[in-house]
């Protein structure tokens, strides 16, 4: 799959006021030490704007889309003023802002009498690929109006000549697809370490459906159900009776060994692809004995293994 970022048509807003970072001096001001870094993602509509910015948001940057220029000073000073929780924004600017477009020079002037550490990504492309991407998804440029792709390509590449020109990085995505361009990002801004992989295991009974938004299936109806025990019924898989009978059934803890092996396996392919998040659905007949105490355990060797993992029992409790 190619780049192919078009962005929906940004809502009108009015300039908004531009407050002073000041110094620690100024009351009113704050540390020079507590204002954020900042990122301007620009480029040419289609170039994959879109997916820079997500690959940021995915390395823990605060992501603003399509900010107008003339606000990018307040953004900042708003993260400064966020005791350290906002360190990092990123700020995509592009032509359909056209009215605010202008004011880009005037903010990036502002910034740098404010000693902000900013650096600018400008995504590029060949009119030829941008043209490919536009007819693929069968959407007018931004900048077209009656005439063709090419003359819009044509007229935002003047708007953007001057922005280009001072990008501190140049990436063109003409050949690159999606996970290549984040690839290109994470060299950039993720720094020595590996960039981290985050799972959701859900407990789910099939009897109310397949999780919607799951990446992977498993399922533990072949393992012995907990319901028909008479004393196990009214409990579920958080209860350590429940828990033990589980796992004391033939090929439990192996499943559960193979399985994270296998995860093992393919978070390493998940990163290497880019990906950064994972559900995975653990399911049994009611969502309320196997599936729950099979998630349990998973979560804890995914943790164990350095995956911020966050554990959800969809069905339990719904009988």
């Amino acid at each position: 799959m190619n780049v192919n970022e078009h962005d929906e048509q940004e809502e009108q807003a009015g300039d908004g006021a531009q407050v002073t970072t000041g110094t620690p001096n100024d009351k009113a001001g704050v540390p020079d030490a507590a204002i954020p870094e900042l990122v301007i993602i620009s480029g040419m509509s289609g170039a994959g704007r879109s997916t820079a910015a997500k690959c940021l948001e995915d390395l823990g940057w605060f992501v603003v889309d399509n900010l107008p220029p003339a606000l990018i000073p307040t953004m900042v000073e708003l993260g400064a003023r966020s005791q350290g929780n906002v360190a990092r924004i990123a700020v995509v600017v592009d032509v359909r802002g056209r009215r605010f477009f202008d004011n880009l020079r005037e903010s990036l002037a502002d910034l740098e009498a404010k000693n902000v550490t900013r650096r600018i990504v400008f995504l590029e492309s060949s009119d030829d690929a941008l043209v490919r991407r536009f007819e693929s998804v069968r959407r007018p440029h931004p900048l077209q109006g009656d005439g063709r792709i090419v003359d819009g390509i044509a007229a935002e590449r003047e708007l953007l000549r001057e922005l280009r020109g001072d990008a501190d990085l140049v990436i063109d995505t003409s050949s690159l697809n999606v996970h290549e361009l984040r690839a290109k990002m994470d060299a950039q801004f993720a720094g020595e370490e590996e960039p981290e992989l985050r799972a959701t295991v859900m407990s789910f009974g099939y009897k109310y459906g397949l999780p919607v938004d799951a990446d992977l299936v498993v399922d533990c109806r072949f393992l012995p159900n907990p319901h028909w025990v008479p004393e196990l019924r009214p409990f579920t898989g958080l209860n350590d009776e429940v828990s033990g009978y589980v796992f004391n059934q033939p090929g439990a803890k192996e499943f559960l060994d193979r399985y994270t092996e296998l995860l093992q396996l393919i978070a390493t392919g998940y990163r290497r692809e880019g990906k950064r998040y994972v559900t995975i659905a653990v399911g049994c007949t009611g969502g309320k004995h196997r599936s729950v105490a099979m998630s349990e355990k998973l979560a804890a060797r995914l943790a164990a293994e350095g995956v911020e993992t966050v554990v959800v029992h969809r069905d339990m409790g719904r009988e």
